[in-house]
């Protein structure tokens, strides 16, 4: 007997395609919420860029490399991550995007990091590169999972890569003989997968791979947004409870639990 034998079938599905490539799409649970993180993202760039609004927010901010320059880049993109992370319902909106993907992979117990990340690529820019890593590698707990939601289509270099579980452990044992972060790209570049996700759909993928991206060759500009969730009661590493995290689902037992002290006042 596994710990599968208590899930549905489905949820068993979706728990062994997560362990075996790293990774699983899905629709969004709540696609009207996802729109309104979508329109108001394109309402907060237009506003920095003091345009109108957009009718089409989709082509807003697919095409938004037509009016922004990447010296101007990560002022766009800062007043647009402080805008939407500002806005009450946002965090709780991205949770329930993937709230049931969620609960199957990781618990109904949570904690969520305290802010939503965006990231803006631009066709042909090299300045917003993220190298080939993992998230443990700087402090991420590997109990640990991303919750990534592109605001438009991504496909091929418009997206992340992400290394399949099989290959991980073996390219990480070849570091140690590598001299820089391209020489690993390079080496771990037949077998990386670029995921294609369609507006509409989101991905939760385990950061303990090796990930990132590249220039972005495609004719479109890339949103995109994570976030981690992790079981609360689960090994943290330096990104503590309180300070990144905060607990977002605790239930009942759970809160009498850890609020109870035996007799003499020491806690059970």
């Amino acid at each position: 007997m596994t710990d599968t034998d208590f899930l549905h079938a489905d949820e068993q599905a979706l728990a062994q395609r997560f362990i075996d490539h790293g990774f699983v799409t899905t629709p969004a649970d709540d696609r009207a919420g996802l729109d309104r993180i979508q329109r108001r993202a394109a309402e907060l760039a237009a506003d920095y860029l003091k345009l109108p609004h957009s009718n089409d927010p989709y082509a807003m901010l697919d095409t938004i490399h037509t009016r922004v320059s990447v010296d101007d880049l990560n002022g766009l993109r800062l007043h647009v991550f402080n805008g939407l992370n500002a806005e009450p319902w946002f965090r709780p909106t991205y949770f329930r995007l993937a709230r049931s993907t969620i609960e199957t992979i990781v618990g109904n117990e949570l904690c969520m990091q305290r802010r939503v990340n965006l990231s803006i690529q631009l066709p042909g820019d090299s300045s917003s590169l993220l190298a080939t890593h993992s998230d443990v590698w700087s402090g991420d707990s590997p109990f640990e999972v991303v919750v990534w939601v592109p605001l438009v289509d991504v496909r091929r270099t418009k997206s992340m890569y992400l290394l399949p579980p099989s290959l991980n452990g073996e390219m990480q044992d070849r570091m140690a003989s590598l001299r820089s972060a391209e020489e690993l790209y390079k080496t771990i570049k037949p077998h990386a997968t670029f995921i294609e996700i369609p507006y509409g759909h989101v991905m939760l993928f385990n950061q303990t791979l090796m990930h990132g991206n590249r220039v972005n060759e495609e004719a479109g500009t890339r949103w995109s947004m994570n976030c981690r969730f992790k079981s609360i009661m689960s090994p943290y590493a330096d990104k503590r409870f309180g300070e990144f995290f905060e607990p977002i689902l605790l239930r009942p037992a759970t809160r009498v639990g850890m609020q109870y002290k035996l007799p003499g006042g020491f806690h059970g």
